[in-house]
């Protein structure tokens, strides 16, 4: 054991004797507080140290001052995790019996070691607070990168769309989104994770928003003429004349875009669209792009395929994400096919000029709005470990009960009582397995999105209805949204205390059904607990087994430019 300590001691003592060259002796202090330490330092702000357990430490920095305001992705710290502190002319050592945290005096930057002294993580000194205002509030954009080694792999960051699995070296941007669940936690083959504390939009790896083609390059047309490229437009009927354009970009990638940028009145439907010319980039390195696209896609870049031909759903675009070497001043070639989806479709290509390698490959977070920079780091031997402390943080999500894990039968939407039963019988007359049956959208009167009530003249008897599957052995799921038609009385009672955002309605914003509806704010501890009593009197009362909490993000209308989505849900 004595040995053991002194090994670790050494690897400390030569992990910081870099740092204690390059900063001479201050002395700046450490201020203990409930459960941790506070770091200070006058060209660096302030650093906090929380012990959540032994392996998990919770990181807050600021310039200024250090906030307090709870959490809504972790639990409050309620830890007796016993922890040592010492201190050097440079340093700031927090310990516990499994994590070392080691904080520069001078920079506030942390490094994290094991119980043996092995080097785990540690931040670069590229700490950023960007003051920003938002909705009169003084806040920060904020970032911050970890040292990444080139064996490592990193996973996590919710569930994406654009065939990656190992995000090392990858970007993403973090925002939620039919489809794209966005998860602000990655865990890496090194033995740690990392929880980044922020409900914003945040972008994992590259910190810069995608450019224009025009941005990123110079972009000539077909024939080699410089201010953008070379478009054909073909109808589906015959009789109409082909379209010819110059696109200095393309970027018909909302509803927004399309009524200023498609040629006006062109019938897409049925419709071919190609694109052709050169990018000229002025440096060299790997390019990194973004196709978004709705429709059939394909691309070529100097004629070689980099898009296989992909599709997608007009009403639910996606982004597929693709590199390509690129010289300076030399025109590389650009070819895109795309049959839009239907008579509203899209399609966008944006472009990252290049960074240096070991940038690249850098662990690093960007967040549009903070008021301080707050994250875990959760430390592990095994994935399984780093998962569990990201549950003792965040709280733990109860188990799916057996059923739960079995066959759940689903459709676009079941429209009558009648269906659902008849489902089920089926199924059960051909002994085949079934644990649930889903009832999704659409099961109140049209006009009345939101009611939580069942339509009785396709639904007659709702509580027979799920007695009956409920007799057949099986469960009943159905389609819950934080939506709400504005003739409705919960849209009534929600609005009356507040709790609907309003820019929908004000915009008199209307669905694919015709109907001008409010989104409630599920911020609101009240107003969530009158979304549940509404539930629970119209139908959980009823026998409900499961709900499917639809349109979370909340989905508030698809396709928008973000920064009228952001307004939509504020």
């Amino acid at each position: 054991m004595a040995y053991r300590q002194s090994k670790r001691l050494a690897k400390l003592v030569a992990a910081l004797l870099p740092v204690a060259l390059l900063f001479p002796a201050c002395q700046q202090d450490y201020v203990k507080v409930d459960g941790g330490i506070i770091v200070s330092s006058p060209s660096n702000g302030k650093l906090r140290l929380q012990v959540v357990t032994p392996s998990v430490i919770r990181v807050t920095a600021a310039p200024d001052t250090l906030s307090n305001v709870p959490s809504l992705m972790a639990l409050p710290i309620k830890s007796n995790t016993p922890f040592k502190v010492s201190s050097t002319d440079s340093s700031v050592v927090l310990a516990t019996t499994k994590l070392t945290a080691v904080v520069n005096k001078t920079t506030t930057q942390v490094a994290f070691f094991d119980a043996e002294g092995n080097p785990i993580i540690s931040e670069n000194n590229d700490r950023e607070f960007t003051p920003i205002e938002v909705e009169g509030l003084k806040q920060y954009s904020v970032s911050q990168s970890w040292t990444s080694p080139d064996d490592e792999a990193i996973y996590g960051l919710g569930q994406h769309q654009s065939q990656e699995f190992n995000y090392k070296g990858k970007n993403e941007e973090l925002f939620q989104y039919n489809t794209k669940v966005s998860l602000p936690f990655f865990l890496s083959t090194k033995g740690y994770g990392i929880l980044w504390d922020n409900y914003s939009i945040t972008r994992y790896g590259d910190k810069r928003s995608f450019a224009r083609l025009d941005e990123a390059f110079t972009v000539y047309d077909v024939n080699g003429n410089q201010g953008g490229l070379t478009s054909v437009w073909t109808p589906q009927d015959k009789k109409l004349d082909v379209l010819k354009r110059n696109e200095p970009f393309l970027c018909f990638e909302h509803e927004k875009a399309l009524n200023e940028y498609l040629p006006k009145g062109f019938p897409l439907q049925g419709s071919s669209v190609t694109f052709d010319g050169f990018l000229e980039p002025a440096e060299s390195g790997v390019f990194r792009f973004q196709l978004y696209y709705a429709g059939y896609m394909k691309l070529w870049i100097d004629d070689v395929q980099l898009v296989p031909e992909i599709w997608r759903t007009a009403w639910n675009p996606n982004t597929w994400k693709f590199s390509a070497q690129m010289e300076a001043h030399k025109k590389h070639k650009l070819h895109i096919e795309w049959v839009p989806d239907g008579s509203i479709s899209y399609c966008g290509l944006r472009a990252l000029s290049p960074v240096p390698d070991d940038i690249q490959k850098r662990v690093a977070l960007w967040s549009e709005v903070a008021d301080q920079i707050d994250y875990y780091m959760i430390s592990g031997a095994t994935m399984d470990d780093i998962v569990s402390g990201f549950r003792t943080v965040t709280g733990k999500a109860q188990i799916m009960p057996k059923w739960g894990l079995g066959f759940w039968q689903c459709r676009q939407r079941y429209k009558t009582q009648a269906e659902i039963l008849e489902t089920v019988r089926y199924y059960r007359d051909h002994n085949i397995p079934l644990d649930c049956i889903i009832q999704d959208w659409n099961f109140w009167e049209d006009d009345k999105w939101g009611s939580q009530e069942f339509d009785l003249a396709r639904y007659p008897n709702p509580k027979a209805m799920i007695d009956s599957v409920h007799a057949m052995n099986t469960h009943f799921m159905i389609s819950v949204w934080p939506k709400f038609y504005t003739g409705t009385e919960h849209f009534k009672e929600l609005q009356d205390k507040g709790w609907i955002y309003p820019v929908c309605v004000e915009d008199s914003i209307h669905d694919w059904l015709g109907y001008t509806y409010g989104f409630y704010d599920a911020y609101s501890p009240g107003a969530r607990k009158l979304f549940w009593q509404q539930m629970n009197e119209h139908l959980y009362s009823l026998g409900v087994d499961a709900w499917w909490m639809d349109a979370s993000e909340p989905n508030v209308r698809d396709c928008t430019d973000m920064e009228y989505r952001k307004k939509l849900c504020g």
